[in-house]
């Protein structure tokens, strides 16, 4: 294969190809020379002229993997027909309803066996969507009086890590039934914190998508 003369889709091939072998091998046991292997052709000088080196290509390929959702979050946050309360509950229906989602539980990998990526899927959830999307709804909420809380910051990190990471069965490994579990205590907390922003549907939907990892785990 000829050396791709636009660099966009140079970047993407290597992003592509480098997330699927982080996937199946893991990061920690994905080389550079795996990426190049599987490239058709393309030098590692192709890899160097836009990466750094293979962290670089990993922040990459993390970045593409919550760019959608964050755009996503972005939306309903920005949206004038809905109040706080009403946004949380959105933003969960629409993360967990996605069709997307199929796709993404059936590929994913067992997170706990690539440290790497789960640090920097964690890094993101606390640094950039827990600040930037959900705590800006709590504090519209708590102003337009759908929701009471006296610290935002912390509940937002909470609400965000719990769903996340918490209850995320490709890092703990959980069955459908234990990830239920995990789902119907995630709920009574935000009861808990009056915010009932959890459905039947939406726990449905979430055993729903463990159990597709666990078939596919198999």
């Amino acid at each position: 294969m000829a050396r791709n003369k636009y660099p966009e889709e140079t970047v993407n091939l290597i992003l592509d190809t480098a997330r699927g072998l982080f996937m199946e091998k893991g990061y920690e046991h994905t080389s550079i020379q795996d990426i190049i292997d599987n490239l058709g052709g393309l030098s590692k000088g192709a890899i160097y002229h836009h990466f750094k080196s293979k962290e670089d290509i990993l922040a990459a390929v993390v970045d593409r993997m919550t760019e959608e959702s964050n755009q996503m979050l972005a939306v309903i946050r920005d949206c004038r027909d809905l109040n706080g309360k009403e946004k949380l509950r959105t933003i969960f229906k629409e993360s967990i309803l996605r069709p997307v989602q199929d796709d993404i539980f059936t590929t994913a990998p067992n997170l706990s066996k690539n440290p790497k990526l789960l640090f920097m899927i964690f890094e993101e959830t606390v640094k950039e969507a827990a600040p930037n999307y959900i705590q800006p709804i709590i504090e519209e909420g708590i102003a337009d009086g759908s929701i009471e809380a006296d610290y935002p910051a912390e509940l937002s990190e909470l609400i965000i890590l719990a769903a996340n990471i918490w209850m995320n069965p490709m890092i703990f490994d959980n069955s459908a039934e234990e990830s239920y579990g995990k789902f119907m205590v995630f709920r009574q907390m935000m009861q808990g914190f009056g915010l009932d922003i959890v459905d039947d549907e939406m726990v449905e939907r979430l055993r729903e998508l463990a159990d597709i990892y666990q078939k596919n785990r198999k």
